[in-house]
């Protein structure tokens, strides 16, 4: 398997170049069947990151682009009347892919982004008091803009807790720009080739939840856990979920790196990437301060008790 990562990265190292640590991060979220949030300023590159994604893992893949004027039942669809038949027929949205693409996220209101919550915990949409199933596999990577920007909502707690991992793209380092400014464009993220099959995906997922843990390893993720609940400068710590969270992006850490055990360098790996969009500090914080804390916070935890 991690032959097939290495190339996976790779072929992704391509499309945005010099970010193999996100995007290492990126494939871990998806391997582990989360969903990704993306934040970043605008041209980074979020969006060709996920249809690059959508590519490698062979997934029907939809992108809503979120306005402030975009509706509920723009994403999830709603029934028509159909004049020859005499009767309303559903017409589905586009939560109903593998894959979807919400860009811009934090740009629709408060009630356009909630049509995606069910989607996203359950797998599954209530419409006109009908119950429908998504397709199988099925992700959310949704892209966002710094709230400091115009036109942006905040995305709510509840919405940010489904999300899986978090992660920032950053500027290119200078090498990777200067390839960029040669090349002229961007390499083309429909391309890319396949490495995963969606059919497998269920299975790859039954072997990474079932890695071991010590309880040496439960420990530590507890007191890792406790610790953003109990720290003065963090108002919400990481919820019960986000504990899960933590735990299963690290047993996804190992599994891609050829180990049937999970290790406190996999919780480390992937703590920041899980809790910085879940943790809410006592007073609005930049993205670099924020991370620093996290890493401060890992810092301060012992591995061992």
């Amino acid at each position: 398997m991690q032959d097939v990562i290495e190339r996976a990265s790779d072929a992704l190292g391509q499309v945005l170049q010099g970010k193999q640590d996100r995007i290492r991060l990126a494939l871990c979220c998806l391997l582990g069947g989360g969903h990704l949030l993306i934040e970043d300023l605008p041209g980074m590159g979020k969006t060709t990151l996920c249809r690059a994604l959508a590519g490698l893992f062979g997934l029907q893949y939809k992108r809503v682009q979120f306005t402030s004027d975009l509706l509920p039942a723009d994403i999830t669809g709603c029934s028509v009347y159909d004049t020859e038949s005499g009767r309303f027929v559903f017409h589905a949205g586009p939560v109903f892919s593998q894959l979807v693409m919400a860009d811009e996220i934090n740009r629709a209101s408060p009630r356009t982004q909630s049509a995606l919550l069910e989607a996203m915990e359950e797998r599954q949409v209530s419409i006109e008091g009908e119950t429908r199933t998504l397709p199988e596999p099925f992700f959310v990577i949704a892209t966002q803009n710094p709230v400091s920007m115009s036109g942006t909502y905040p995305l709510p707690e509840s919405q940010l807790d489904r999300f899986h991992m978090c992660l920032e793209v950053g500027y290119p380092d200078e090498r990777a720009e200067r390839a960029l400014l040669a090349e002229g464009v961007r390499p083309d993220a429909e391309q890319i080739e396949q490495y995963f099959d969606p059919g497998e995906l269920k299975a790859l997922q039954k072997k990474i939840s079932g890695l071991a843990s010590s309880e040496a390893l439960l420990d530590y993720v507890q007191r890792l856990v406790a610790a953003t609940r109990s720290d003065p400068r963090i108002t919400l710590g990481l919820s019960p979920r986000g504990a899960l969270s933590v735990m299963h992006a690290a047993r996804t850490w190992a599994f891609m790196h050829d180990r049937d055990h999970v290790l406190p360098e996999d919780v480390q790996a992937v703590f920041p990437a899980v809790s910085r969009h879940r943790l809410v500090f006592e007073r609005e914080t930049a993205v670099a301060d924020r991370d620093a804390r996290i890493h401060e916070l890992l810092g301060s935890v012992a591995v061992y008790a």
